[in-house]
């Protein structure tokens, strides 16, 4: 594949029969992402916007990543790593208080910065337009320091503002020495190199002029700030994760005065049925978020005890989950045709008479492949044959409905409102949709929603009276009774202990009553040990995605259809870090080993990959049981590794 580059105008010599190119100094360096790279950034050839593209994540490329080299140096669990903009050189921090400066494509490293950190560290950043060598590094410690590793790792900044530990530091392309840091006393910092700063004790105090948010004080005390990143085409929007499941993006011209009315939350819809005006211990926590690098207009996050997320910041919507399109007499009168799609009742069929619209040749191959699988219990297969279908036929109303009741027999974490969500569009799609009527009714009562699974109920009776007496109907609507009963007991439960409890504020309870959707979502890793575990976009449009996981592997999702495209074994316990090369198909990977791992497509074939995981399914099912797993029952390996 690789040897098909144009040879430069060098002293490098190639044989398109060899895998590796050799230079005049005897170093061979193999055809493959780093070949390329290297030609580009030593002899300018001129790749044109479309190749650089497709060297980011061309299918054909990532069908055949593979390990091409393991950094070692580390004495301790790598906790984070950062390319430079250019793509030269990638850092690398860790629980030795050291970080580590490498040369990829000659697979050595560079410097070495024994920091003043006196514990874990958790984020480095290089800073923008200063040839890669000014580094910003925060740790457990609670300290920040910059860095210059050109002169013996001198220290250009500290800050000690923070009162517990520093998780995640970012940066922006336009601003060379200012950035921020979050830290788990939830407040949100902006520091700039420029101006003299002095950590003093008064500065803790909510008048700290570089505080743009406290999470602490607008939440609640015990809130952390996670993780946060920068848009890059629009600085001025900063996202935020914390220990709840709640991704906030502010608009930081106006804080931090403004904190409360310039703020967008985002949640996936399951979460947000959930709501209530009681602070209660919430497990799901954002371990990690990024902005797409390419037009900026997404969100990426990575959900502890949950999935990852990808948020449309300009078209999502407050999640829906009862309201049925306008439907009339006359549409009803000329439903004329058997349905002969699965039915979503047990027992007796719900047929319906309703003409279907014929589906492209190639889609159906699709729906009668999935309809096979979800007939053999093949839940994961199914769905994934039906998610291939909408993302080429998104008018597949028929699919939608399939997909839904796939989902809700798998029954995973969000797995019912994903349900619920193809429910509204069929019937968006087709507002005579029975079955897809009927499936939304018990998606909806057993999102423990039971009042708007009976308003369903009695509004698919009285558009459909013929199937009043239907026997799922009957079942369905006792099964409502029972909801409706049990949950009239839990509210009578809870006022009585809901006196002693703390109690969101009117602003934040109302914020989060408005977070909006997501537009996609990526299921199959694990994430519940760690909370510095890592999802990125792998390609300038999210053509793919990749985040580590808690099994020691590393996963790569279709950004489409949500489908796995493969699993990479890249750690003995656990893969927290996944950092995209930033202009071709190359991955850099760490986690509970001392080492970091590059991968590029190097493989010879796509079969011949050593590290891919072949039992998708098997690696699938075992992380959900995991994290269906009470966290304080886990038994971690290495203690202080996962104690991040």
């Amino acid at each position: 594949m690789w040897s098909d580059v144009p040879e430069p105008q060098s002293s490098y010599k190639y044989s398109r029969s060899s895998r590796y190119q050799r230079h005049e100094s005897g170093e061979r360096i193999p055809l493959n992402a780093t070949a390329l790279h290297w030609q580009r950034q030593q002899f300018g050839c001129d790749v044109d916007e479309q190749l650089r593209r497709r060297l980011l994540a061309s299918p054909a490329y990532v069908d055949r990543l593979e390990r091409e080299a393991v950094l070692t140096g580390h004495e301790g669990c790598v906790n984070c790593l950062e390319w430079t903009d250019d793509g030269l050189l990638l850092a690398s921090g860790s629980d030795d208080s050291c970080v580590m400066i490498w040369d990829p494509f000659r697979k050595r490293r560079v410097h070495a910065l024994h920091t003043k950190h006196l514990g874990n560290i958790f984020s480095v950043k290089f800073l923008p337009r200063h040839n890669n060598s000014i580094v910003a590094t925060c740790g457990a410690d609670k300290y920040i320091y910059v860095y210059d590793v050109n002169h013996d790792n001198e220290t250009l900044f500290s800050c000690s503002c923070h009162t517990l530990r520093v998780k995640r530091l970012a940066t922006a392309p336009d601003s060379p020495y200012i950035f921020w840091s979050a830290g788990e006393d939830g407040s949100i910092l902006q520091l700039d190199m420029r101006e003299p700063h002095n950590c003093r004790e008064e500065q803790q105090s909510q008048a700290c002029g570089v505080r743009l948010i406290s999470l602490s004080t607008q939440v609640e005390f015990t809130t952390e700030a996670k993780c946060l990143a920068i848009n890059p085409r629009r600085t001025e929007y900063l996202a935020v994760g914390a220990n709840d499941p709640y991704a906030r993006v502010f608009d930081r011209r106006m804080l931090p005065h403004a904190a409360s009315t310039c703020v967008t939350y985002y949640a996936p819809g399951q979460v947000v049925k959930n709501l209530s005006r009681r602070i209660s211990h919430e497990s799901r926590t954002v371990t990690y978020l990024t902005f797409n690098s390419y037009n900026a207009t997404e969100l990426l996050v990575n959900m502890g005890s949950e999935h990852v997320y990808r948020y449309d910041l300009h078209h999502a919507n407050p999640p829906v989950f009862y309201q049925l399109p306008a439907f009339t007499a006359t549409q009803a009168e000329s439903l004329n045709e058997v349905e002969q799609q699965p039915s979503p009742v047990e027992g007796k069929p719900l047929k319906s008479s309703h003409k279907r619209r014929a589906l492209p040749a190639n889609i159906e191959q699709h729906k009668k492949l999935g309809n096979e699988f979800l007939e053999q219990g093949k839940l994961l297969a199914a769905i994934d044959e039906y998610s291939m279908a909408l993302a080429a036929y998104p008018q597949g109303e028929v699919l939608y409905l399939n997909r839904a009741t796939a989902l809700m027999r798998r029954d995973w974490f969000g797995d019912i409102y994903a349900a619920l969500r193809d429910c509204h569009e069929a019937l968006r799609l087709d507002p005579g949709y029975v079955k897809a009527h009927f499936r939304l009714a018990r998606a909806l009562n057993e999102l423990k929603r039971p009042q708007e699974a009976d308003k369903c109920l009695k509004e698919l009776i009285e558009r459909f009276p013929s199937f009043a007496k239907n026997h799922g109907v009957l079942m369905l609507n006792k099964d409502i009774r029972e909801m409706l009963m049990q949950s009239t007991k839990n509210n009578e439960e809870t006022s009585l202990q809901e006196r002693s409890c703390l109690y969101l504020t009117n602003t934040e309870y109302a914020l989060r009553g408005s977070a909006k959707d997501y537009k996609q979502r990526y299921v199959g890793h694990c994430n519940t040990t760690t909370d510095i575990k890592e999802a990125n976009y792998l390609g300038v449009n999210g053509e793919f995605i990749a985040a580590g996981s808690d099994d020691g592997n590393f996963y790569i999702w279709e950004g489409d259809t949500a489908k796995i495209r493969a699993i990479y074994r890249g750690d003995r316990a656990i893969v927290n870090c996944i950092q995209p090369h930033p202009s071709i198909c190359m991955l850099a990977t760490s986690g509970i080993d001392h080492d970091i791992k590059i991968w590029s497509p190097c493989a010879p074939s796509p079969e011949e990959r050593p590290h891919l995981i072949k039992d998708i399914t098997h690696s699938v099912e075992t992380n959900q049981n995991q994290m269906r797993t009470d966290p304080f029952d886990l038994n971690p390996r290495n203690a202080n590794c996962f104690n991040n």
